[in-house]
């Protein structure tokens, strides 16, 4: 019997005396769970490092295999072998990086510390290896004669080469693997710092009388959180979103505001957990892999191989949103000031005013109470409200495996069918705050999806992660609306993993450009609070009846209030990440004077800040993910906005739209070039007048605009 490996043949035996198998790490064998879920109740600590190793070695021994093969070099035995090379190490490596993003300790940063830098160097070895390269060049010479799937592939791919160094000579070759290791040890300091940092600030409440004005459920997750720290009788605020945008939304107490706004823009600046430091080293080992690869600054270099194709696009696009957002800030802020001074205040609204006057004009002007909707919005009620949408949208249902093995005990798992009753896919929820659990919310696989050599799918399994308030002792994990609208755009992530059809691994799920992975997370968000749909999934935690019309009405009346201040805070912080990836540093600057200067030249109100500061910005400083790439945030939401007034024509949950969607979007995966699957789905360019229009701030003398997207094809 022999097992295919990357399109070559390898005994069973030598199999087994590469990977150990006969060992008792569970990851090195077959996992022998139902649809392959990892094992997790059978992982350790010490399992780690030995299968990492194992599988770089069996991935070098797959890339010999290929290198060394007689055959003339062609798709298959080269393109489509590589791709299918290192499949167990990808499979550890995921699961290692999930369980230590959601389940952090001191044993998974000191296996960290050996294996990042492991992967790094073995991923950078095989990017760099000349005479794989000469095989991949060879196929992309004549990739003409390919389909049009396999020569996008192979286009992709030979980028992929170049842009990681395959065209250095010898001595640009070690000098980038040296900078990439450096980057991959200052991307974990980082995070370390940004974790530490968050479990290290707290607020200790002695007197109730301060929390006047936060819901009862907040007040009972800090007295909850008090409790687990050992202080009965007391209440314990933390950075952590469920309890840092509570006080800044209802505190009464100006001070406790102040105290919890200062504490989160400095998150990171100063101290042991310093990471300004960290982020001058960044951008000085990011100047130099620029300047080895040939790039006049890393943000070209970032932007180069997605739908911007520059940073002159991605800043064009930003600014036409930029000005019009900056505009109605000053209404909001006007609003909030004449609201202010009527009740007797003589101070000028300061940013960690902001959330809390918003929130009085929000029920000054629309009668709209965020804590009472939040009774509308438990969170398992909001999880059933996507599988909803996703079954009448493209007919696939959620069933939960209670006995399925998960990383820790709050995971729920389930088994996704179409609607013939075919597996489609594992998804996976992970929805609460813990302090081992980076913050933030997001999407990933701990197993892809391919066409094997057979013609079979190999379905995945995707999983979302949240930060959400734990239940209390009196009530259910209540969302807020912002909170609703994240679990909708993370399980549209998700969606466009788990119905992924694309055959070649590369070019599934959410293996597109990075200005285009957030249309399908960010179009779902529409659904959220369309009046059809709250019908079906807004049900009040205690009664169990659905949201009433009247406040349904309210809710779409609110819709479009504070975009100044959400749209300011968004596009500053892209604008941001952009002028970082502008600079070319030798020597260290000053990290937070340059942000001053970046806020004064663009005109920043006193009153917003940016949605992050550079400390905390770990989407641009934690790795290289969404560095210089923040933007496509709203540079897809033009798209999302535009592909969503199709659905409002037709009908939100009309079958043919549905499909078409289903079709070029969430099931082509990377196959195509993306603005050629949206003009299919759309009928034609995205523009930005959409989104424009959805945010509330498109005035009367843009209405007949045709604001279209820079760069767009």
């Amino acid at each position: 019997m022999t097992i295919a490996v990357a399109g070559m043949l390898i005994g069973v035996a030598e199999k087994n005396e590469i990977m150990g198998q006969t060992n008792d790490n569970p990851l090195l064998k077959e996992y022998g769970t139902q649809f392959n879920i990892p094992p997790f109740e059978r992982i350790k600590y010490d399992d780690y490092v030995p299968a990492i190793k194992k599988g770089i070695e069996l991935r070098k021994k797959e890339i010999e295999e290929i290198i060394n093969c007689n055959e003339t070099p062609n798709f298959d035995n080269t393109v489509l072998a590589l791709e299918k090379s290192g499949d167990r190490l990808g499979r550890v490596m995921a699961i290692f990086s999930s369980l230590d993003e959601t389940n952090s300790s001191p044993e998974m940063d000191a296996i960290g510390e050996i294996v990042y830098p492991l992967y790094s160097q073995s991923s950078d070895e095989i990017m760099m290896n000349p005479k794989l390269f000469e095989r991949v060049v060879a196929v992309y010479n004549n990739r003409e004669i390919l389909d049009p799937q396999k020569k996008r592939a192979v286009e992709e791919l030979y980028q992929e080469f170049v842009r990681n160094g395959a065209k250095l000579n010898d001595a640009e070759k070690k000098q980038l693997m040296e900078v990439n290791s450096k980057l991959t040890d200052l991307y974990l300091q980082y995070n370390k710092n940004l974790l530490n940092a968050t479990n290290d600030f707290i607020i200790i409440i002695d007197d109730k009388s301060r929390l006047s004005g936060l819901p009862a459920g907040s007040i009972a997750v800090a007295a909850d959180e008090a409790k687990q720290r050992g202080l009965d009788g007391k209440w314990v605020l933390t950075l952590h979103a469920p309890s840092r945008l509570p006080v800044l939304q209802y505190a009464d107490d100006r001070d406790l505001r102040q105290q919890m706004y200062e504490g989160y823009i400095n998150l990171a600046s100063s101290g042991k957990y310093n990471n300004q430091p960290v982020i001058n080293e960044i951008l000085k080992a990011r100047t130099q892999k620029a300047k080895i690869l040939g790039y006049p600054d890393y943000a070209s270099y970032m932007t180069e191989n997605v739908m911007a194709k520059n940073v002159r696009n991605a800043e064009g696009l930003l600014m036409q949103i930029w000005k019009p957002a900056v505009e109605k800030v000053k209404e909001e802020v006007a609003v909030m000031q004449a609201l202010s001074d009527r009740e007797g205040n003589t101070f000028k609204i300061a940013p960690w005013d902001y959330y809390y006057y918003a929130e009085k004009v929000r029920k000054d002007k629309y009668a709209l109470d965020e804590d009472e909707v939040r009774q509308y919005f438990a969170t398992d009620s909001v999880r059933n409200g996507i599988f909803k949408m996703a079954e009448k949208l493209y007919g696939v249902t959620f069933t939960e495996l209670t006995d399925a093995p998960k990383y820790y005990d709050e995971v729920k798992v389930y088994e996704v069918k179409d609607s013939e009753g075919n597996h489609v896919a594992i998804f996976m929820t992970d929805y609460y705050q813990r302090s081992s659990k980076r913050q933030g919310a997001w999407m990933s696989e701990f197993q892809g999806a391919f066409e094997d050599e057979d013609g079979k799918f190999q379905r995945p399994i995707v999983y979302n992660v949240g930060n959400f308030s734990k239940p209390s002792s009196d009530s259910p994990s209540l969302l807020t609306l912002d909170e609703v609208e994240t679990m909708f755009h993370e399980f549209g992530h998700g969606l466009h993993g788990m119905l992924t059809r694309a055959k070649l691994r590369s070019q599934a799920g959410t293996n597109v450009d990075r200005d285009f992975v957030e249309l399908p997370s960010q179009i779902h968000e529409h659904w959220a609070f369309q009046p059809e749909m709250l019908k079906m999934y807004a049900h009040h935690y205690k009664t169990g009846e659905a949201m009433p019309d009247s406040l349904i009405n309210r809710l779409i009346a609110a819709s479009k209030h504070n975009q100044g201040f959400m749209t300011t805070e968004l596009a500053g912080a892209a604008l941001l990440d952009l002028k970082w990836g502008q600079l070319n540093v030798e020597d260290d600057i000053d990290v937070m004077g340059f942000e001053k200067q970046v806020a004064e030249d663009l005109g920043m109100p006193s009153e917003v800040q940016f949605r992050y500061r550079s400390p905390y910005f770990r989407h641009i400083f934690g790795s290289d993910g969404y560095a210089s790439g923040y933007y496509t945030y709203l540079w897809a939401q033009v798209l999302d906005c535009d592909g969503f007034e199709l659905f409002e024509e037709k009908g939100i949950f009309d079958p043919e739209t549905a499909a078409s969607f289903k079709k070029n979007v969430l099931e082509a995966g990377g196959s195509e070039d993306p603005m050629t699957l949206y003009k299919r789905f759309r009928g034609h360019e995205p523009q930005v007048e959409a989104l424009l229009r959805f945010r509330g701030l498109l005035k009367e003398d843009q209405k007949d605009s045709r604001l279209n997207i820079p760069g767009g094809k």
